[in-house]
């Protein structure tokens, strides 16, 4: 299962945007937003739920959970 770090910057590449671009949607800082790829920081709910409406996608997918 891929961790949620790997699962943004994997959107993030499919999408064909630079970590400026999304930071810019999420209205951080372009390094900050690398430490949440990195996983130097953790990524805030408020930034996750903006990332689900930029890749049109659940919050399920972004953070790997799959229910049976």
């Amino acid at each position: 299962m891929k961790s949620y770090r790997e699962r943004i910057r994997e959107l993030r590449e499919d999408h064909d945007l630079s970590q400026e671009q999304v930071a810019k949607e999420l209205g951080t800082s372009q390094t900050m937003y690398s430490r949440y790829e990195r996983g130097a920081s953790e990524l805030p709910v408020r930034h996750l739920i903006k990332l689900c409406y930029l890749y049109k996608t659940s919050a399920d997918d972004i953070l790997g959970i799959q229910l049976k």
